[in-house]
């Protein structure tokens, strides 16, 4: 079967799409506008969901496959990131002194330094980070920070495919039943619960709406009334609440409420009306991305931490527009090199398990 390119190119268009939010919500906290981080979110993660809800499939050995390869790579690259972190912190100490350490961290902000900076590794952390418990890479913040999704990512996944192998013909009734907790949740906040509950209702019934419109097209005559019901509701909302209601966007992202659900629906119904209507026909930068997008996922996490040593020294030479041009393109190739070294990284990762697995197999 083809490969899709389309679904490719949204990927890594939406990966670009976070790095820029994460460009404006990390370091841009110095000097970007509330505004504009708050336009930023219109194209976030629940891309992602869709695209994998347009791609899925009922194929249980296939999907817990694909998922265990993940966490391998995911384990490959906190292993890397931990002993990263490690060897900053020796050398760190040694060299420079625990002042200079101090301030280093404090390049973050004041909640980001660590409260013991220790040349003893803390073996702890990366089992916590194998784990899926992201508790902070002090040297690179950005990287736990943004790593929610993908815990998120494997629970629906399991439980997505479990829905399309057992249940084919009740998948309306699980969105269904994935919105109208959402909205329960939503309309009764006391009832909201702590964790993972939240997410995966929401997150989950627009996985499996995706699935519902994979290989459809929604009909012309649908598109200018779906958007013009945002428009309605936007409309709504700002005359009846005004702009600060709307510059609360971040808060209602974690966990997702309905503000930052409608906010989100904008390109989510761009996402699956261009969707069968634009033809990718051939690879390009973007496909690139969206192909290895588990790479760059991991290396903005990195690359956003690295260009707070840019921000803090030219955010008062600098107007903050041309500021943010400037990081945003340097963190997009921060993000590039970062991804090629994971890339290698990762098969050589898989290289020494294949050899450990042929050294340990009974004959």
């Amino acid at each position: 079967m083809k490969r899709d390119l389309y679904i490719d190119f949204a990927k890594g268009f939406a990966t670009l799409s976070i790095i820029f939010i994460h460009t404006v919500f990390w370091s841009g906290q110095f000097y970007v506008p509330t505004e504009l981080r708050v336009l930023s979110l219109l194209i976030d993660v629940p891309l992602f969901y869709a695209l994998s809800g347009l791609t899925s499939g009922s194929n249980i050995e296939k999907t817990l496959y694909r998922l265990l390869k993940l966490q391998i790579t995911f384990m490959i690259f906190v292993t890397f990131l931990f002993f990263l972190d490690y060897l900053f912190k020796v050398v760190g100490l040694h060299i420079f002194g625990l002042d200079w350490m101090k301030n280093f961290y404090g390049t973050f902000g004041t909640k980001y330094v660590p409260q013991n900076i220790s040349d003893v590794p803390q073996w702890q952390n990366l089992g916590n980070w194998y784990l899926h418990q992201y508790t902070n890479a002090d040297t690179f913040p950005v990287v736990m920070g943004s790593f929610w999704y993908l815990k998120v990512y494997f629970i629906l996944t399991v439980f997505g495919v479990l829905i399309l192998r057992f249940f084919p013909k009740h998948i309306n009734w699980f969105i269904g039943v994935c919105f109208g907790l959402t909205l329960i949740f939503n309309l009764v906040p006391q009832f909201y619960p702590t964790g993972q509950v939240g997410y995966v209702a929401f997150y989950l019934g627009l996985f499996l709406v995706a699935h519902q419109l994979k290989g459809k097209k929604i009909p012309t005559e649908w598109v200018p009334l779906l958007y013009g019901i945002l428009v309605l509701i936007l409309v709504f909302l700002f005359w009846n609440f005004g702009k600060e209601y709307l510059m609360k966007m971040n808060k209602a992202k974690f966990p997702p409420k309905l503000l930052y659900i409608f906010w989100s629906s904008f390109s989510l119904l761009t996402l699956f009306v261009l969707y069968n209507r634009i033809k990718i026909e051939k690879n390009n930068f973007l496909t690139y991305i969206g192909k290895n997008a588990i790479f760059y996922y991991f290396a903005q996490g990195m690359s956003s931490s690295l260009v707070y040593f840019l921000v803090v020294p030219l955010k008062e030479n600098l107007h903050w527009a041309v500021l943010l041009v400037v990081i945003f393109v340097v963190n997009i190739l921060l993000a590039v090199v970062i991804a090629e070294f994971l890339k290698k990284l990762d098969a050589l990762g898989w290289k020494i398990l294949e050899f450990l697995r042929k050294k340990t197999a009974s004959v």
